[in-house]
Formats: C-alpha cells, sequence, structure tokens
C-alpha cells in the first residue's frame, strides 16, 4: 500500500518563492515583520471563521501549523505581539475549531491532563519569591502543557486525509524557508563568526541557536516528506533538494546538536514508517530518493565543515576547540535534571510549583537557567501529579494507535514531540503541536468525502 495521494495543484513553487522574498523583505526592513504578523493573523482568521464546516478543522490546522513554523522567526524578528504569542494563537484557533466542530469524547485523558497542572499555579502562588513576575512565570513554563493539551483535545480521532496532513505539513515548511533565507542573509560568512565550538547565536541570526536548530530541523523533516512524497518531476526533486540542503547547513552551523539530532530522529522515524508500508514499486523510489537525501546530507555537513574549518566536527565529537574531549556531552542538561529531581524529591506530591525550578537557580547561582528537560520539569514542578500527566502523554497516544495505523506520520509526529522536549523544553508551540496532529485519523480521501456528504445531508434532514 501507497501513503501517496492524488495529483493535485497546491501552489507550492509560488508559495516557496513568495517566502523565500518574505525572508529578504523581513531582513531588508525588520519593522516589517509585525505587519506580516498582523497579515498572517487576519489571513487564518478570515478563512478559519468564513470556510464551509467541511473545511473548517482543516483551516484550523493550516493556521496552527504555520504560526507553529514561524515562531521562532518572528521571535527574532520582533514580529508577535507577545513573546508566546504563537502558542497563544495555537490554543486560540484551536478553541475555536472546538465551538464549531466540538471535541471527541474518547479524548477525556486530555482534559483530566489540562486540569492536572492547576495545583503547580496553586503552589507556585506561594513558593515563588517575591521578585519573581508570577504571571510571566507562570506563563513561560505552562503556555506549552496547555497549548499541547488544547490541540490534543480538539485533534484527537478528528478525520484528515492524506492530502490534507501534507497540505499541513507544507505549511510548518513555508516559514522555514522564510528563515533560512534571513539566516544566508543575516550571516552571509560563518568563518567571520567562529568563536568555538560553542552554540552559536551570530551564526543563528543574533537569535537562541537551540531554537533556531530546532525550527530548522522541523523544516528539515517537512521537506524530506516534501522529497519522498511531493516531488514527481526532476525541478521539484531539485528544488527540494537544494532548500533541504539550505537548511541543513543552517541548522548545523547554529552549533547546537539538539535541534539537528531531533531532525534526524524524526526523518528516520518517517523512512522507516513509510518504507514499511509501501508497496513494493513505491519502495524502489523510496531507496532512489534515499540515495538523494543522502547526497544532500553529505554535502551540507562537507559545507559545514570546511566553513568553520572543522570545528564543526569537534563539536559534535564533544571536543572544544583545542580538540581536547569535554567531560558532559549534555553541556550542562544534565545537571539541571538532577537539579530537577531533587525538586520533585524535596516536595514529591504536589511538587514545588510551577516556575520554582528556574526561580531557585535564581536564588543559589544568580543565574535564570530555564528548564531544558520537560519531563523534569514536570516530576519537579508537579510532583505525583507530574507523573500522571507524564503517562496520559505516553500512554493515550500508543493506545490510540493499536486500533488507528493508518498515519504514516504517527512515530514522526511522536518523535518530534519527544526529543524536543528532552533537549529544549517546550519553549516553542511546535512539538505540543506535533503530539497533537499524531492523534489525527487519517482516512481515505473517497470515504472522508462520503462522510462529509453524509453529515451535511443530516444536518439538512434535521
Amino acid at each position: 500500500m501507497s501513503p501517496r495521494v492524488r495529483t493535485y495543484h497546491d501552489h507550492y513553487i509560488p508559495l516557496v518563492f513568495a517566502h523565500i522574498g518574505i525572508g529578504i523583505v523581513l531582513y531588508a526592513f525588520e519593522p516589517l515583520s509585525k505587519i506580516y504578523f498582523f497579515v498572517l493573523l487576519g489571513y487564518f482568521m478570515f478563512r478559519i471563521i468564513l470556510s464551509p464546516a467541511s473545511k473548517k478543522a482543516q483551516q484550523v490546522f493550516l493556521a496552527c501549523a504555520y504560526f507553529a513554523g514561524a515562531e521562532v522567526l518572528l521571535r527574532m524578528t520582533d514580529g508577535a505581539i507577545a513573546y508566546e504569542a504563537s502558542k497563544y494563537l495555537v490554543i486560540l484557533f484551536m478553541l475555536i475549531g472546538m465551538f464549531f466542530k466540538g471535541v471527541n469524547g474518547k479524548g477525556y485523558p486530555y482534559f483530566l491532563y489540562l486540569i492536572l497542572l492547576v495545583p503547580s499555579i496553586l503552589v507556585a502562588s506561594s513558593t515563588l519569591s517575591f521578585f519573581a513576575n508570577f504571571r510571566t512565570n507562570i506563563a513561560f513554563v505552562l503556555s506549552g502543557p496547555v497549548c499541547l493539551g488544547i490541540a490534543a483535545l480538539f485533534c484527537y480521532n478528528r478525520m484528515v486525509t492524506n492530502r490534507q496532513v501534507l497540505d499541513i505539513i507544507m505549511c510548518l515548511a513555508l516559514p522555514s524557508i522564510s528563515m533560512t533565507t534571513y539566516l544566508f542573509l543575516y550571516n552571509p560568512s560563518i568563518k567571520d563568526t567562529l568563536s568555538g565550538t560553542a552554540s552559536n547565536a551570530a551564526a543563528s541570526g543574533g537569535f537562541g541557536p537551540n531554537q533556531v536548530a530546532t525550527a530548522l530541523g522541523l523544516g528539515m523533516f517537512a521537506m524530506v516528506v516534501r522529497l519522498f512524497l511531493k516531488s514527481p518531476n526532476l525541478f521539484l526533486k531539485i528544488l527540494n533538494i537544494v532548500i533541504l540542503g539550505a537548511m541543513t547547513f543552517r541548522a548545523i552551523v547554529t552549533f547546537s546538536r539538539g535541534g539537528v539530532f531531533a531532525a534526524v530522529i524524526v526523518i528516520a522515524a518517517f523512512l522507516g514508517s513509510l518504507f514499511y508500508r509501501s508497496s513494493h514499486k513505491m519502495k524502489n523510489q523510496i531507496v532512489i530518493s534515499f540515495l538523494l537525501l543522502g547526497l544532500t546530507l553529505m554535502v551540507s555537513w562537507v559545507v559545514s565543515s570546511s566553513q568553520t574549518h572543522g570545528l564543526i566536527d569537534k563539536r559534535y565529537a564533544n571536543e572544544n576547540a583545542q580538540g581536547i574531549k569535554k567531560g558532559d556531552i549534555t553541556t550542562g542538561r544534565i545537571d539541571l535534571f538532577m537539579e530537577e529531581i531533587d525538586g520533585f524529591l524535596s516536595s514529591p506530591f504536589l511538587g514545588i510549583g510551577a516556575s520554582r525550578v528556574k526561580d531557585i537557580r535564581v536564588e543559589t547561582s544568580g543565574t535564570s537557567l530555564p528548564s531544558h528537560n520537560e519531563i523534569g520539569r514536570l516530576l519537579s514542578e508537579h510532583g505525583l501529579l507530574g507523573i500522571i500527566i507524564i503517562m496520559i502523554l505516553i500512554i493515550k497516544p500508543i493506545g490510540y494507535r493499536t486500533g488507528n495505523k493508518r498515519n504514516y506520520f504517527f512515530y514522526a509526529f511522536l518523535a518530534f514531540w519527544f526529543a524536543t522536549i528532552n533537549h529544549s523544553g517546550m519553549r516553542i508551540a511546535a512539538p505540543g503541536l506535533l503530539y497533537a496532529f499524531a492523534l489525527l485519523n487519517v482516512v481515505p480521501e473517497g470515504y472522508y468525502l462520503k462522510t462529509i456528504r453524509k453529515s451535511g445531508t443530516n444536518r439538512k434532514l434535521k
């Protein structure tokens, strides 16, 4: 069985060049980023509100995917009205979707999950230090988990077709194309910004390398999907390979390994599912595309190594600029995780309160390092409730998968969530949103159209 969908026109090529243009415009005049944000907001709100009932859910998914893909670009260009704006918008779009389309009753564990987040706020009201900004700190650590919960509630068992999923993935990719363009213009010469093997903000658009690498890793996955499933001719294959190569290069030279490793894991999960479920003829085509992918990644690495004078090789070998092996491959993340476990042990029932981990670090060491591991944060700040939350997040999608195996992207979406929360927490909306997309019910297009027509007929009869 093949996951390919019937050929259709999705305006991909003009959209690609339009987003290259957006990257150029944002670099040339950064204040236009706010206009970009509001135009996007108005456009997607218009599409969601005015679309017919049969298309409303898909418009919600497209809006959420685009803003999740654009989140880091909007942050680095100061385009959003708030730092967490993309998460808030994903929540808003999903709530609008719920208003019009409702939710599936079998997704109730995610409602329980949202309720279990509340006690940490009450605990934080008494544990956070006097100088901590209560609203800002709570929003920083809980906006991601709430975004995941609301999205999972709306997406659970929601019917979509393979074609619609590919459109969603395209919306994830397009902002990454703009970001890649922006980064090449912002920092055309990597050699001029080299300062060792640590994460390089100058090569990351002047923004956090961890977030930039994660966003580019998401774009890499989306472009691999386009290469394997939506490149029917030589021109599209070349175009997608060039874009993928450029994204991979920019992700590597951020010197932030987490986003690149996450991309490799997600791409492997996708290709494994694709190869396993494909027909013999499709497998031959996959092998050819895989060879092109391998060549692209190899060239990107060679160019990256050359541009960084071999420093990137030392970075991934866990060595400093002098070639001396570093003691901790996680760059301090293990220490942060152990601090979070200490927090759990000190208050195992209700936890130490939302954002209290970061607050403790300010008090003890003067550094305001946030959690890099969502599992550790859930344990320390939510206690026993955090264990229940983790169990819901892991067991529910696996249970859903046993009865619905048609989503070729299930393992890839879930892998992105799990890989990202273990190196970057939930700083961005993408991991929570892709987790929710893993819960979509992918059905054949004929069955989908038949169901839509039937539901429309029933409404008319009523």
